[in-house]
């Protein structure tokens, strides 16, 4: 009776050495650094919930409903160049750009609205389970957060989830990912409540650097749902542009190591 025991706790032993092993190879992220070049107005009465750039101009989703609107903005003095209130029982989030057409999620609805990039003219609707958050475009899928710590990756046509990732640190799961952009390769994500911008490899969902952004914009304002919210990259000149909802400026960041 020894023998069946005895190959028990080596098959314990194991398993504890494996599990040990699978989380040595979350190594603990990186610590961006990053010099501020420049700062640009920002409307305070917009709660930013989608930001990107395209062709020098900011397209952006704002939050609230009876205030949720898509937007096109001058990045320089920060003047609403075209607007487009959504209903005011939809709560806008997430902004991605596919071709000339726009994609915004909604909050709970499960429903997003599809736009036409030039006129602003809502040419259709999608369908995608549970809540929408953010939303960015890899150059073949959509990448869909929810709040949580998972992020489903959706087929551009039918916007069935392809495949999901759960994302993971050296501690363990990292949740309230909300706004992301997807940056050469990897995705940003602000985390909600938090000053945080983590750098993800959508591959293995394991958060690799973190980009800490408590020093900025202060004061902010005083609702403590004004929080960092708002990712766009510039390829040309290689700056980050970040705000947050209801703050006064959009931020130009040089990431460093």
């Amino acid at each position: 009776m020894r023998f069946p025991v005895f190959r028990s706790l080596l098959g314990l032993a194991a398993t504890a050495l494996l599990l040990s092993s699978c989380i040595g190879e979350a190594r603990e992220p990186r610590r961006l650094t990053y010099e501020l070049v420049s700062s640009t107005p920002h409307d305070p009465f917009a709660s930013t919930q989608g930001l990107l750039l395209h062709e020098g101009v900011y397209y952006e989703s704002t939050g609230g409903y009876g205030k949720s609107t898509l937007r096109r903005v001058e990045p320089a003095s920060g003047k609403v160049l075209q607007i487009r209130d959504l209903p005011p029982t939809a709560f806008g989030e997430g902004l991605a750009l596919r071709g000339d057409r726009l994609y915004q999620l909604e909050w709970k609805s499960g429903k997003g609205f599809l736009y036409d990039r030039e006129t602003f003219e809502r040419v259709g609707d999608f369908r995608y389970e549970g809540e929408g958050w953010g939303l960015a475009w890899d150059g073949s899928r959509f990448i869909l957060s929810d709040g949580t710590d998972r992020l489903r990756f959706l087929d551009p046509e039918t916007f069935a989830v392809v495949r999901t990732v759960n994302v993971r640190d050296h501690l363990g799961p990292v949740d309230q990912l909300n706004e992301l952009e997807f940056i050469e390769g990897k995705v940003y994500a602000n985390r909600w409540h938090t000053d945080e911008i983590v750098v993800i490899d959508p591959g293995s969902g394991h958060v690799e650097a973190v980009l800490n952004l408590a020093a900025l914009e202060r004061p902010r304002p005083s609702d403590p749902e004004a929080v960092l919210n708002g990712i766009a990259w510039d390829p040309g000149t290689r700056l980050l542009h970040v705000t947050g909802k209801r703050w006064t400026r959009v931020h130009l960041l040089r990431i460093g190591e």
